[in-house]
């Protein structure tokens, strides 16, 4: 039988956080299930968690009065979703809806930054994995934008 502990390691997330913070987080975390449709969060809510997707795919959406929501990225497996739960005042700034059937590990925000509190390497460790996802997704949200930008120029030019 698999501990928790062992199936967490094996979550990309950990690739270069340091082996010796595994045991620490393992205290903070969850198995959790969700299915297609369901919210796991919307925007506003209190942002106590962060999700660490082992299967499934869930939609980050932006929501404009009187229009559909808009997907703005996808997460998948081996993705993290959330890091609101890091940064006051806690509050998350997009709905994440489920879009397949996901599993993934819920981390207790509230318990991790009690941690972080406590040992500032953690804390410092997490900061830098933190940071290098939100590069990564700001990275990717500005080639989406130029690419609607691009289709959005060449129907301005008629050339669609």
């Amino acid at each position: 039988m698999e501990t928790l502990e062992r199936i967490l390691s094996a979550h990309p997330f950990f690739n270069s956080l340091g082996e010796e913070y595994l045991p620490l987080l393992v205290g903070c975390a969850s198995n959790v299930r969700f299915h297609v449709g369901d919210y796991v969060f919307h925007d506003g809510e209190e942002a106590n968690r962060f999700f660490l997707i082992r299967e499934g795919k869930v939609g980050l959406e932006v929501c404009a009065p009187g229009h559909e929501p808009i997907t703005v990225h996808t997460i998948g497996a081996g993705d993290v979703l959330g890091w609101s739960w890091l940064v006051p005042p806690y509050k998350w700034h997009f709905d994440a809806r489920v879009l397949e059937p996901v599993r993934a590990f819920a981390l207790d925000g509230k318990c991790l930054r009690a941690k972080c509190e406590e040992d500032h390497d953690l804390g410092y460790a997490l900061m830098k994995q933190v940071a290098q996802i939100t590069t990564q997704r700001l990275h990717s949200t500005r080639a989406q934008m130029l690419q609607i930008y691009d289709a959005w120029r060449l129907l301005a030019e008629g050339r669609s």
